[in-house]
């Protein structure tokens, strides 16, 4: 027997929140009757509704949260029609007014108005769907409405989640051909407004506003110079300071004890200056809102290796200590082979390689597995008895690197060798390290102060030869929704259009990176939602029937990205760098046993039309994103069926995905339960078809042997991983970049 609500508006309330969802309300109904007085306001009234059904989310009742929402949700219709000053039973207002409101008070950039017409805006405004307001769960509604949705200098709520996609589909296709904007402005929408897709996290925050650019993350290389290093480091501010995660190569950089114009021993290594992108790090935060994330990465070889391998220790000496970066450890074939085979590594200064030797040891890299051009310049190095050396057990440079990662999470692990035998333009540089989230492979070159002169009484002029500065434009298919809806054919070439297009409208705050984002025109196609797409594929982490489906699923990714990117570059052309790309001579299908009839084909079609983007996949962890979109995180397993997301203004309880109890099984399998060589097995699968990397967290018990965790290492190496992201042990906490979420 139901009860009845003793307060009609309450009742009413409930009533139209709760339609089409399985849930038993009695309980909570008494609840009510007793916990919200007859005479509340309708902020008592929401918060009461709210808390209430939050407390009944668990493992048999996940449509709590939807509940939840969908009584926020009223909240958000009436403070923004009373902020705009519309009738709220309508939901959404007049979204011509909107634009107006918000350009008017600062917020919307003027392009809006500029180049959409009204009579486009209100096409578009027609075609806005407030109903798919439902499909989000109450922390993704939450984290939307908080952190991203378009509100004025007070913080008071004007846009709405529907309107959030269309400003974000309009930003992205306004300079698109008039002809066909408005019907790709839609699709656009079409994509996000499904949570067929994301995008970057600097994307979905900074699209159609004033402020703040696009793009996830930034590679920076440092040259083994005073004036690259603080150049960097003003650099690295300005990133920071707008935004962004940013990997920084130190490899070039002497080492301790290295010479300083002819005089020995006068380097004081690269710890100081790493300390330095520490107190950048810290100082200069992100609008506020969250310090600096800054990956720095060192070859396993360099002088400095050891104290670097240290800096986010706990004990030692705190002058040698950097606690706020993100180590990341560049590794050649022949060290992974130094540590299987228990033999000797040796420590070299690249400075002092450069001036014996005449070459510089980190611009090589193994053309094949087991032999290469790399080797033979290490092994010249360790013959020639005028360079100093210092030797050690590569075993032992394997343990501290393993000892810091069950503290710290970190060193971030990077398969130098295999990451550029598989760059798809290596023709035209080489590529050192990865980025925050171990997902971007491109190539790099640090940029070279040239000369400083006086142009007049007033102006000095400063010049320099720019490098290959890094930038990642990211986006995600959420395969929980997309697959199970068929609509990757129709899904893929419009996030590849969206992606395109980030590369153009972007205001980037250093110039070398917007000289190197139109060079390669790179973007990272990702994806998220893998446990839950297994989940409702009835099919388990571990066994082979995923491993399967990776290869296949994946194959179909990569196929239908290159294709829509060889499809645009018939519409606007190719990259600058395609002549002579891996792209251009077909080795990249090659070296991937791309060869059937449809893959044939299709590298005829590049071969004769380019393709527009010289980098286009990429996994990043997106994590806060994925959520959003109501899945799971990038290609990980989840922490767990049930659990309580915590921030600092909130606790709430999630439940998996489309939680039931046939779903149930395959997550039962949680992150910390799977065996991890399943995961490495999928991740070495679904590398193939990555032609960039994968943000691959490995979960381990604080009581795992090393032995174990050094096998894991060694597989993931074996089988062909480029990069690995944390070792998230139960006994550490780690800190991710929320930016590079996609």
């Amino acid at each position: 027997m139901t009860t009845v609500i003793k307060k009609p508006k309450i009742s009413q309330i409930i009533e139209q929140a709760e339609k089409n969802l399985h849930l038993d309300t009695t309980d909570f109904i008494e609840k009510i009757n007793r916990t919200i007085a007859e005479d509340a306001d309708f902020d008592e009234i929401t918060d009461g509704l709210v808390k209430n059904a939050l407390e009944n989310i668990d493992e048999a009742n996940p449509d709590w949260t939807f509940f939840a929402s969908r009584i926020y949700l009223r909240q958000l219709y009436r403070e923004a029609a009373q902020n705009r000053n519309y009738d709220e039973s309508s939901q959404y207002g007049n979204f011509y007014e909107l634009i107006q409101i918000l350009t008017e008070k600062g917020i919307y950039t003027p392009a809006l108005l500029e180049k959409y017409s009204k009579e486009e805006i209100t096409y578009f405004d027609e075609q806005m769907d407030p109903k798919k307001d439902e499909l989000f769960h109450y922390l993704a509604l939450y984290s939307l409405a908080t952190r991203y949705l378009a509100t004025d200098h007070e913080k008071n709520v004007y846009e709405l989640p529907q309107e959030r996609w269309m400003i974000i589909a309009m930003h992205l296709m306004q300079d698109e051909d008039r002809s066909k904007r408005k019907e790709l402005v839609f699709e656009a929408y079409w994509a996000l407004s499904n949570l067929y897709m994301t995008v970057a996290t600097p994307t979905m925050n900074n699209a159609g506003k004033t402020h703040g650019q696009l793009s996830s993350c930034f590679i920076d290389t440092v040259d083994d110079s005073l004036q690259s290093i603080y150049d960097v480091n003003t650099d690295v501010a300005q990133l920071s300071k707008n935004g962004g995660g940013i990997g920084v190569y130190m490899g070039k950089v002497r080492g301790r004890g290295s010479s300083i114009k002819g005089f020995k021993g006068m380097s004081s290594g690269v710890v100081p200056w790493i300390r330095q992108l520490n107190n950048t790090a810290v100082s200069v935060d992100q609008l506020g809102t969250r310090k600096g994330a800054i990956a720095i990465y060192l070859d396993i070889w360099h002088i400095d290796i050891e104290p670097f391998l240290d800096l986010k220790l706990n004990n030692g000496d705190a002058r040698m200590r950097a606690h706020d970066i993100f180590p990341g450890v560049c590794l050649p074939d022949y060290f992974m082979e130094q540590v299987e085979a228990r033999g000797d590594w040796y420590l070299f200064d690249p400075h002092e390689v450069r001036q014996v030797m005449g070459f510089s040891l980190e611009d090589f890299y193994d053309e094949e597995k087991g032999r290469g051009t790399w080797r033979e310049k290490y092994e010249q190095c360790i013959q020639n008895d005028a360079l100093t050396k210092k030797k050690v057990a590569a075993i032992d440079m394997m343990k501290r690197i393993m000892v810091s990662q069950l503290e710290t999470g970190t060193p971030f692990m990077f398969y130098r060798d295999e990451v550029n035998r598989k760059n798809n333009n290596d023709h035209a540089g080489i590529i050192y390290c990865s980025n925050l989230c171990t997902e971007i492979t491109q190539n790099q070159t640090p940029t070279q102060f040239l000369e400083e002169y006086i142009e007049n009484e007033d102006t000095i002029v400063k010049k320099y030869k720019t490098g290959d500065y890094v930038v990642c434009n990211l986006s995600s298919i959420n395969l929980g929704r997309a697959v199970p809806n068929n609509v990757l054919e129709r899904l893929v070439p419009i996030q590849i259009r969206m992606l395109d297009n980030v590369i153009d409208i972007n205001t980037l705050p250093i110039k070398q990176a917007q000289l190197t984002n139109q060079k390669y025109r790179a973007i990272g196609l990702g994806t998220f939602g893998w446990h839950h797409l297994l989940a409702l594929k009835g099919i388990h982490w571990e066994s082979e029937e995923a491993l399967e489906f990776t290869d296949t699923l994946y194959e179909k990714i990569a196929y239908l990205t290159i294709k829509a990117s060889m499809e645009l570059s018939k519409e606007k052309g190719h990259y600058p760098m395609y002549p002579g790309s891996k792209w251009e001579t077909g080795a990249y299908f090659g070296i991937r046993n791309y060869v059937d009839e449809k893959w044939q084909k299709l590298q005829d079609e590049v071969k004769e039309n380019g393709i527009r983007n010289g980098y286009l996949m990429a996994v990043a962890p997106n994590s806060s994103t994925a959520m959003i979109a109501g899945s799971t995180a990038s290609i990980d397993p989840i922490f767990q069926v049930f659990y309580y997301e915590e921030k600092k203004d909130f606790k709430i309880p999630v439940t998996a995905p489309e939680l039931t109890h046939e779903t149930y099984d395959i997550y039962r399998k949680s992150a910390y339960i799977v065996d991890q060589r399943w995961s490495v097995k999928q991740n070495a699968v679904r590398q193939k078809h990555i032609d960039q990397s994968i943000s691959f967290n490995m979960y381990v018990p604080n009581t795992i042997r090393a032995s174990v965790l050094l096998n894991l290492h060694l597989q993931a190496w074996s089988e062909g991983l480029k990069t690995s992201y944390y070792v998230r042990s139960t006994a550490n906490d780690v800190e991710e970049c929320e930016w590079c979420h996609s």
